[in-house]
């Protein structure tokens, strides 16, 4: 009996550890995995170069200053003038989307823009597939006849897997007649915003509408590239006609999308390829008819893809994706294209490999517990999560995508349950001891070895010491700004950094409250030199919050500045509470003051403050400014403080 009811208490630990497994590893996937895929494609981005091929004509800030918004139809006309007659430039991309004739300018304005459409020989304009249904059964039955004959390009399916052809998508948004009639080519601007946080990190490459697929705006601009029409769909791939480029992709509501590999910005700009302002542009053909020097040589563009687009604050088009929480729409599409002119393609690695991985790390974990004691278990663990860490950054770095943090979470998960289990078997096998035990002693001897396993009592003494506060300036209003995840690895380190410096000079931490810390010198460790010793301390604090500012502001991360104040004096020294709850600490009116010093580096802009008391130790070791007659909160007189400048030797 007894060891039918061990086994089931195992049976029933193995299904529970299960469903926490399916938890975890749903839960990490919906929110942890993107967070995670997001920092690691931005630092494998820092690697990529933006292709030299692609040129963007951005309707910005300059130009809307230079001319008044909306702008006449022939301003376009300008620029599409410009490329098709002085550039030689390989195709022309309008990532605008044309919905009516201009009401504000006169008809020709209109008509002068639609011939520069029709007498551009690559250009590729712009729609946009819609989830709400046409006006009418016969506008839509006309619009889709059209848009079929006109814009139909030849995709063959070769998928075996049933897939179902649902789109989402019930309309296209309609463009003016003769703008329709201009176009030879066009493709979909839909774009794939992650559900859970409205970030870009996958491009519609294929649209799914009305039975049929229909290429977006960038794929179309390759194909217009490469002369062809033709794509043949697999279950893993999208393979063009002609070049033989094969796109890992995935279906997903009705659209074939693949995961988009970014580059890095351009230094000092918000776009990853080279950019133009479009008034440059019309000003420059302007310049030309005159037979003045343009702005801009058109030589510049020849055997360029030159894609239009905006992003004036008025008429920004713009998107949170995984290297920016703003990026330029037109950035975006010339990025999706990048990746199909350079076949560079992130692979999100199968199913049954991640789920593989995270049986053999749980695998892994199981049997290190279970062989194992604590430490070593704790240190193997460690660092096979760190193991798989940098092969996932490995993975990154040669286009590939596993889960990240879903496999470690399970490890954790199935850690914590393993030591769980252990323990309370631990438990269960102590008990046994302690009966067994008893048979042997009297209940009164275990009783007092129990009790008295540590000799810890309430108490303490009057000390002379000296106590340092250090706090971040502008902490609160900087976190703000960041999420909880940026600001915890900021302290962390910061706190990693301090903790040894402060060990160093016999100090002992005795609490971080928030982004503050007070450290103790003088007790419990022993130490006649406590007030030189915590201002060498505190000396060394701010040399090393210098150096991580050197390397926080290469890794983009904000600046920090931190003040310090210290006071020496006689303080109650030791432990207080309850008999269940204890706490080392330091007590008294000069812990106080230690605080209020330190909170004056604030008012007079200071880094590191002290008493006149502390002074009196060190004045033989520091170069200091006196600051004379400070009003202090809670005292009667006013009293001396001192900025200390730097050490007059270490």
């Amino acid at each position: 009996m007894k060891i039918f009811k061990g086994k089931a208490f195992f049976f029933k630990s193995i299904l529970l550890h299960i469903f926490l497994v399916l938890v975890i590893s749903f839960v990490s996937i919906c929110f942890w995995e993107n967070p995670v895929y997001d920092m690691l494609v931005k630092a494998s981005s820092s690697n990529n170069i933006g292709s030299d091929e692609i040129s963007l004509v951005v309707i910005d800030n300059k130009s809307l200053t230079a001319q008044r918004w909306p702008w006449a139809r022939s301003m376009y006309g300008d620029m599409f003038e410009y490329f098709s007659k002085h550039t030689k430039a390989k195709v022309v991309v309008f990532d605008c989307i044309i919905r009516a004739l201009d009401k504000n300018n006169p008809a020709a304005s209109d008509n002068y823009f639609f011939n520069s459409v029709k007498n551009s020989p690559s250009f590729v304009g712009a729609y946009m597939a819609v989830t709400t249904p046409y006006e009418n059964k016969e506008i839509e039955q006309q619009y889709n006849k059209k848009f079929t004959e006109k814009f139909k390009i030849n995709v063959i399916d070769n998928r075996k897997k049933n897939i179902s052809n649902f789109s989402p998508y019930k309309s296209l948004s309609i463009l003016p007649e003769p703008y329709f009639n201009s176009l030879k080519t066009a493709g979909a601007t839909n774009l794939n915003l992650d559900p859970f946080d409205a970030t870009l990190r996958s491009s519609n490459d294929l649209i799914g509408y009305n039975g049929e697929f229909y290429p977006t705006i960038a794929m179309q601009t390759y194909l217009k590239v490469n002369n062809t029409n033709k794509l043949t769909l697999t279950d893993k791939h999208i393979i063009v006609d002609k070049t033989g480029l094969k796109i890992p992709i995935y279906l997903s509501n009705g659209n074939v999308k693949h995961k988009i590999k970014y580059y890095k910005f351009k230094e000092n700009s918000e776009y990853s390829h080279n950019k133009y302002s479009a008034i440059d542009i019309i000003n420059s053909y302007k310049l030309i008819n005159q037979g003045k020097k343009p702005i801009i040589n058109p030589a510049e563009f020849d055997n360029k893809i030159v894609i239009i687009g905006a992003n004036a604050l008025s008429l920004q088009d713009a998107h949170d994706t995984s290297i920016s929480a703003n990026h330029p729409g037109v950035d975006i599409q010339a990025t999706i294209l990048n990746n199909f002119l350079n076949n560079e393609f992130l692979t999100q690695l199968p199913a049954s490999f991640n789920i593989a991985i995270i049986l053999i790390l749980s695998a892994f974990a199981f049997a290190i517990i279970r062989f194992f004691a604590f430490l070593p278990s704790l240190l193997m663990l460690t660092g096979i999560a760190i193991l798989y860490f940098i092969f996932s950054l490995i993975c990154f770095n040669n286009n590939l995508i596993p889960l990240v943090i879903t496999p470690l979470a399970v490890q954790l998960s199935t850690m914590i349950f393993g030591y769980s289990y252990r323990f309370i078997l631990e438990g269960k096998n102590k008990e046994k001891i302690k009966n067994a035990m008893g048979k042997y002693l009297s209940q009164d001897i275990m009783q007092n070895v129990v009790q008295n396993i540590d000799d810890i009592k309430l108490g303490g003494k009057k000390a002379n010491v000296t106590v340092l506060f250090a706090d971040i300036r502008g902490f609160t209003s900087m976190s703000e700004k960041m999420t909880a995840e940026e600001v915890s690895v900021i302290l962390n380190e910061y706190f990693s950094e301090i903790e040894p410096i402060i060990t160093k000079y016999n100090g002992v931490i005795n609490k971080f409250i928030g982004d503050a810390v007070m450290a103790i010198f003088g007790e419990p460790i022993q130490d006649i030199n406590h007030p030189q010793n915590a201002v060498k301390c505190a000396c060394a604090m701010l040399k090393k919050v210098e150096e991580l500012q050197e390397k926080w502001l290469l890794e983009g991360k904000p600046k920090i500045e931190i003040g310090i104040g210290i006071n020496t004096g006689e303080a109650f020294v030791g432990n207080i509470g309850s008999e269940k709850r204890l706490e080392y600490t330091v007590i008294g009116d000069m812990v106080n003051l230690a605080s209020r010093i330190e909170s004056y580096n604030k008012v007079y802009k200071t880094n590191m403050l002290i008493s006149s008391s502390t002074y009196t130790y060190v004045s033989d070791i520091v170069n200091v400014i006196r600051i004379a007659d400070v009003t202090i909160r809670g005292k009667a007189k006013k009293m001396d403080i001192y900025e200390v400048l730097g050490l007059i030797y270490l």
